[in-house]
């Protein structure tokens, strides 16, 4: 059976026809990963030994990267022994659970954007890092994934935020029968999009759209941590069309926040355009900063080529990006995140 060697020397076996991330996840060592559909990118890494073959499609893959090497370890299998110049995450090897839960409340957040609260058995303790996702699962086995709003709670209630899709399945349900009480089902956590150690650095969080749900999180997170764990300093750019579509006040001791608009009317007196051009006309210093973005994929490649071309450690660029499930017969795809 071939092995997979990390960049750290930690190795684990990979049989064939599994991908590298789903081998690695089954020794106990967590990879980069978000989507596991081969369109985010965030699980790429260069090869530096050995070959592999793909499972399906690396959309997320750009052919410049391709030809240097570089594979999705979600949609990669190995053929022989392998050496990949990546790193096991430390604290993100917590159990995926597959669980009951109920819609404890519903409110409108924007005309297109639905808090929906859900409520777990007393039993479950879920366990899962603020900027995580979870997986709901609908009837006929539909589900969807969407990042979680709030950093644990004692009650353990899990906050979502839903942004409407035309003709989009499981947005049909949000939006036109969903009810408190309806029992669903969950599986999480998911993905490797929560933070890294932040003492002293310059922390700038990026989000368009829902994309906020797991900053919130994040910023949570942030508050209740020891003086010595803080960063040195907090900036929020979150971006939407219009002034609506930033339905939440971003709260937080010390935080910098920035709402941007792309299509902003004439009495906005606020940035416009993109969040990163915004960040880059103030920049940080790079050789302090990390960088989480969450929204969509545009955002996340544009942001992520800008800024490392700027000075920012291509590791310190951290993100979650939108990508759209596989349509139905006759539905729209819907964000598969936040």
């Amino acid at each position: 059976m071939p092995t997979v060697t990390l960049a750290n020397d930690k190795r684990f076996e990979a049989a064939a026809g599994v991908a590298i991330l789903d081998a690695a996840r089954t020794a106990g060592i967590v990879l980069e990963h978000s989507c596991r559909t081969g369109r985010c990118g965030s699980c790429k890494t260069p090869v530096r030994q050995g070959r592999t073959i793909p499972l399906f499609p690396e959309a997320g893959l750009t052919r410049q990267e391709r030809d240097a090497g570089m594979i999705l370890t979600c949609a990669r299998s190995a053929t022989e022994d392998v050496v990949i110049d990546t790193e096991d995450l430390p604290g993100g090897d917590i159990a995926v659970k597959t669980l009951p839960c109920r819609i404890d409340a519903l409110e409108r957040l924007a005309p297109d954007v639905l808090r929906v609260r859900l409520r777990l058995p007393p039993t479950a303790a879920l366990r899962y890092l603020p900027g995580q996702s979870i997986d709901v699962i609908g009837r006929e086995g539909l589900r969807r994934s969407y990042s979680i709003a709030n950093a644990p709670t004692a009650d353990g209630k899990l906050e979502l935020h839903i942004r409407q899709v035309d003709g989009g399945a499981f947005s049909r349900y949000w939006f036109d029968a969903a009810k408190a009480g309806d029992l669903l089902r969950l599986e999480g956590p998911l993905g490797t999009f929560f933070l890294r150690d932040a003492a002293g650095l310059d922390l700038v969080f990026l989000a368009t759209g829902t994309g906020i749900a797991p900053v919130k999180a994040m910023l949570e997170d942030l508050a209740a941590r020891p003086a010595d764990a803080q960063p040195r300093s907090v900036r929020l750019l979150w971006g939407g069309r219009v002034r609506g579509d930033l339905y939440w006040q971003p709260q937080h001791p010390g935080l910098a926040y920035t709402p941007v608009l792309s299509r902003a009317d004439a009495a906005w007196d606020g940035a416009r355009g993109h969040v990163q051009d915004v960040l880059l006309q103030s920049p940080p210093d790079w050789s302090r900063a990390a960088v989480y973005a969450c929204g969509s994929e545009a955002m996340i490649a544009g942001a992520r080529e800008r800024l490392v071309a700027a000075g920012l450690a291509p590791r310190r660029f951290l993100y979650d990006a939108f990508t759209s499930s596989a349509p139905a017969a006759a539905a729209v795809a819907e964000p598969v995140t936040a």
